[in-house]
Order: C-alpha cells, then sequence, then structure tokens
C-alpha cells in the first residue's frame, strides 16, 4: 500500500516539474507584462485565433513547422523569455530534429505556347509580300506607249502629192505645160462634219507627271509617263477618261481652245476626270 502511494505522489512531482512548456512559457511572460494577445498578433501579423493556438501549444493551425518556430521566436523576444527554452520545449512536444524541413521548390506549371500571334503575325507578311511583288511587277512593266493616232490624208491630197513628186522628175519645160506658174496647187481638206464626235486634245508638260487616257471606245490613247517640255496631241471619240498624276504639271488644249481641269476632279496632286468636248 505504501509503495503505491510513493509511486501516486512520484507522478504528481513529475507533473509538477514539468510546468509550463512553450507557448504557455510565452503566455506566462506576456501576462506578467501585461501585453494583450491583440498586442502580440499585431507585432506577430498574425490573427488573435493563431496566437492562442502558439499559447496552446496547437501548432498545427500555423502551418509549416517553419512557420511556426519563426513566430516562436519572435514571441519569446517580444516577451524577454528564453528563446532557447522556448524551442527546446518546441522540439520536445513536436518530436522534430533542429534541423529545419527542406522545402522543396514548387515547380511552376508550364504554360501552353499560344500560336494565334504567330500565326497572325506569318499571315500578315505573307499579305505584304504578296502586295509588293505585284505592285512591283506591274510597275516595272509599262503599257505599250501610244502616242496618238496618225489621220491619214485624204485621197484628193494623196494624189496631188504624188503628181507633183511625178512632175518634179520632168524636165523644166515638161513642168511649165503641165502646171502653170502663175497658177498655184490647190489641196483639198476635208471639212470636219458639225456631228462627228471626233475630239482632239493637246498635253503640254511643265513637270513629269504620269497620264492616262481612253476615248469613248476603251482604246488607249496615252499610257505613260509625260516629261518636262513634252507636247502630246491626241484625238479620238469623246468623251475622253483622263488621269493626271500630277495636275499641276500640264496644260491642256481642247480642239484649240484652252481648258482647265475643274477644281472638284481634283485630289490632291492627281485628278481624274472626264473630258466631254462640249
Amino acid at each position: 500500500m505504501s509503495d503505491e502511494i510513493d509511486n501516486h505522489v512520484e507522478l504528481v512531482e513529475g507533473e509538477e516539474s514539468l510546468g509550463p512548456q512553450c507557448g504557455e512559457r510565452l503566455a506566462e511572460a506576456r501576462r506578467a507584462l501585461q501585453m494583450t494577445v491583440l498586442e502580440i498578433a499585431k507585432e506577430l501579423h498574425l490573427d488573435e485565433h493563431k496566437v492562442r493556438a502558439l499559447e496552446c501549444n496547437d501548432f498545427d493551425v500555423i502551418g509549416a513547422p517553419v512557420f511556426a518556430k519563426g513566430h516562436l521566436r519572435k514571441y519569446a523576444q517580444l516577451v524577454k523569455a528564453n528563446e532557447a527554452d522556448v524551442m527546446a520545449d518546441y522540439y520536445e512536444l513536436t518530436r522534430t530534429s533542429g534541423a529545419p524541413p527542406a522545402l522543396a521548390p514548387r515547380s511552376r506549371p508550364r504554360e501552353a505556347i499560344s500560336l494565334g500571334p504567330w500565326i497572325a503575325a506569318i499571315v500578315v507578311i505573307v499579305v505584304v509580300a504578296s502586295a509588293y511583288w505585284w505592285y512591283a511587277s506591274h510597275a516595272v512593266t509599262p503599257e505599250t506607249r501610244v502616242t496618238g493616232e496618225i489621220t491619214p490624208l485624204p485621197q484628193e491630197a494623196q494624189v496631188a502629192v504624188e503628181e507633183e513628186g511625178a512632175t518634179a522628175d520632168t524636165d523644166d519645160s515638161v513642168l511649165e505645160e503641165t502646171i502653170p506658174i502663175s497658177e498655184p496647187v490647190a489641196v483639198p481638206v476635208p471639212a470636219v462634219s458639225a456631228d462627228s464626235n471626233e475630239m482632239q486634245l493637246s498635253i503640254t508638260y511643265l513637270g513629269d507627271c504620269w497620264t492616262e487616257i481612253t476615248d469613248a471606245n476603251g482604246r488607249r490613247l496615252f499610257f505613260d509617263l509625260g516629261v518636262t517640255g513634252r507636247t502630246v496631241n491626241l484625238s479620238g471619240e469623246a468623251p475622253f477618261n483622263v488621269l493626271f498624276g500630277d495636275a499641276a504639271n500640264v496644260s491642256l488644249e481642247l480642239n484649240g481652245a484652252a481648258f482647265q481641269i475643274p477644281a472638284a476632279d481634283r485630289r490632291g496632286p492627281t485628278a481624274r476626270l472626264t473630258i466631254s468636248g462640249s
């Protein structure tokens, strides 16, 4: 009977000898300094319930052991407790080694590479290259130059010219007998009918200007670069469809009269208009 009493006394004394451990030790030191749980929570940047969990040795609430040990050390410094004793209690309670666990770096998930921007860039490059090739191929090969249509001489005038050439080969005596010197040879010129739709356009270039002109039948009368000082005379069926690349560099005459390009047909330096001749 006496042995049982002695064993019970030893157990009670052993429990009393343990005293407060780890967080409990910190709680006693806080109360001794008359500090509140809220003040400690602000210093540790924790919620109040996590500070109370530390004081109750409930370290799982804090998270990983490395965070719990860090907060315990800072708590011990705030309340001026023995940091070594607090950490010794922690290792005894948690049965962990003193070395902090190695935290493997969290692998970042590989981001999927989006092919959308690359495909869009390739499409843009192909379109630009195709447009440049088309423009270069059409600009390098100019259209056949047409400087106007040569109107043949009337049949009467051709006969007169042939007779005049034949007469030049004869002797002076024969020439005197065939054509009297006092009477000049008249070359008949056909008059332009009032109902004719034929139109004459004269272009004098004061500077370089790209020019495109077609008549009513869609026939190209001029499709070329007009250079400074050049004069081009055109004739065809009215109306004319006209494009000037630099309208300020051209001077026009329509059927022998000066012609001004209307302001409404100008677009910056260029001009696109229809000349009817009326």
